[in-house]
């Protein structure tokens, strides 16, 4: 059985694009001019984008055998389809 080497993550890195992408959301919110429809779509985006790195590093999923990805992942289709009846529900 071969072992790999378990990279340490740069969370400083890690850290700042959480930063940058938190930015982004506010900005994207508070000053932008565009379709609220369109407006929705980006901040579900960057929020999934975010959440996707922070499980990633600082869960250490990134790290971890493709099973427990896998007890992850599985629930996400259900939380997607509650999130978008959600936002359905006002349109």
């Amino acid at each position: 059985m071969a072992t790999t080497a378990h990279v340490r993550p740069n969370y400083i890195m890690i850290w700042l694009y959480l930063f940058v992408l938190t930015v982004v959301e506010v900005a994207a919110a508070f000053l932008s001019h565009i379709p609220k429809q369109w407006l929705i779509l980006i901040l579900i985006f960057l929020a999934v984008w975010k959440a996707l790195l922070v499980a990633l590093y600082f869960m250490h999923l990134k790290f971890e055998p493709w099973r427990l990805r896998l007890i992850f992942l599985v629930p996400l289709p259900l939380a997607t389809i509650l999130v978008v009846t959600t936002i359905m529900e006002n349109f």
